[in-house]
C-alpha cells in the first residue's frame, strides 16, 4: 500500500502539485486502494496566494510566531480599549506591530513567488497579506494556516487591526474645550484669586459628568458595533461553510464517477486485449487449416 502524505503534497512547488497528485492516485489504484485514491483525487490545488502562505508556515516559523504574538497583543489591546484599560495610543502601537509582522512575511512571500516563477501581482500579494492578518486575529484561521495546507486565501471579518478604523477617544477632561476664566479681582465685586467659587465647581462637576456619560455611550456604541459585525461574520461563515460542503460533496461524487469510468476503461481494454488474442489464435488456426 502506498503511504499517503498530503503534507508532502502541499509542500511541493505549485507546478508539481497536479502531476504528483495524479501519480499518487495511480499508485493507490494499482494497489487496490480505490477509496483512498478517490479521496486524494479530490484534494484541491492551492491558489497562488494560499501556496505562498503554506510555504511561509513551513519555512519561516520564527516570523510566523512573531505574527501570532503581535496578533494576540493587538486583540488584548482592542479588548482593553473596549474595557477602558487601554487608549488610542496603545491601539495604534499594537496595530503597527501587527502590520509590521505582516509586511515582513509578505516581503518573504514576494521572494518565494518570484523564485517559483509564479505571478507576482499586487492582488496576489494583497491576498497573502489578508490571509496573514486573518491568522493573526482569528484563532480558527490561525489553526488552518498553521497546518500549511490552505487551498484558498482567507480574510478576517471583524474589528480588524484598529476597531474598524475607529479608536476610542480618551475621556474628556473637566472643562476641556473651554478657556479658564481669569480670577476676578475682589475690588470689582468678584471672587478673590484662590477663593472657592461654588458656581464654577458646580459647572466643572456638570461637565465632568457629561464627559463620563459621553465616554460610556461611546464605549457602548463600540460594543454594539462589534456585536453586529460578529453576527454578520457568523452568518457569512455559515453560508460559506454550507457552500463548501455542497461543493465538496459534488467533488467527491465527480471523483467517484471518474474512478468508476477509469475502471470501466481498464476493463474494456482488458476485454479488447482478450478479443485480439482470440482473433489472432483463430486466424492462426485458419491459416493452418488452409495449408
Amino acid at each position: 500500500m502506498v503511504g499517503v502524505d498530503l503534507d508532502d503534497l502541499y509542500g511541493l512547488p505549485l507546478d508539481r502539485f497536479i502531476p504528483e497528485r495524479a501519480s499518487l492516485v495511480r499508485e493507490l489504484r494499482s494497489d487496490g486502494e480505490r477509496e483512498q485514491a478517490a479521496a486524494v483525487a479530490g484534494v484541491r490545488k492551492p491558489s497562488v496566494a494560499a501556496w505562498a502562505v503554506n510555504q511561509l508556515t513551513r519555512t519561516q516559523r520564527r516570523e510566523v510566531d512573531a505574527l501570532f504574538a503581535a496578533g494576540d497583543a493587538l486583540r488584548e489591546v482592542q479588548a482593553g480599549v473596549l474595557g477602558g484599560s487601554a487608549d488610542a495610543q496603545d491601539l495604534r502601537a499594537a496595530a503597527e506591530r501587527e502590520r509590521a509582522a505582516v509586511d515582513t512575511l509578505v516581503t518573504i512571500a514576494r521572494g518565494l513567488l518570484s523564485s517559483g516563477g509564479l505571478e507576482l501581482s499586487a492582488a496576489t500579494l494583497e491576498r497573502v497579506a489578508e490571509t496573514l492578518h486573518a491568522a493573526a486575529l482569528d484563532d480558527e484561521v490561525r489553526g488552518q494556516v498553521s497546518e500549511g495546507r490552505l487551498v484558498r486565501e482567507l480574510r478576517h471579518v471583524g474589528l480588524g487591526g484598529g476597531l474598524g478604523g475607529a479608536t476610542a477617544a480618551p475621556a474628556a477632561r473637566p472643562g476641556a474645550g473651554r478657556s479658564a476664566k481669569p480670577a476676578r479681582d475682589a475690588g470689582t465685586g468678584g471672587t478673590r484669586k484662590g477663593a472657592r467659587d461654588p458656581q464654577a465647581e458646580r459647572q466643572a462637576a456638570k461637565e465632568r459628568k457629561a464627559a463620563e456619560a459621553a465616554h460610556r455611550r461611546e464605549r457602548e456604541e463600540l460594543r454594539k458595533h462589534a456585536r453586529a459585525l460578529e453576527r454578520d461574520a457568523a452568518r457569512e461563515v455559515d453560508r460559506a461553510e454550507r457552500a463548501l460542503r455542497a461543493a465538496q460533496e459534488r467533488q467527491a461524487r465527480a471523483a467517484e464517477a471518474l474512478t468508476q469510468a477509469e475502471a470501466g476503461v481498464q476493463d474494456a481494454e482488458a476485454g479488447l486485449d482478450a478479443a485480439l488474442a482470440a482473433h489472432r489464435q483463430a486466424q492462426k488456426g485458419l491459416d493452418d487449416a488452409t495449408r
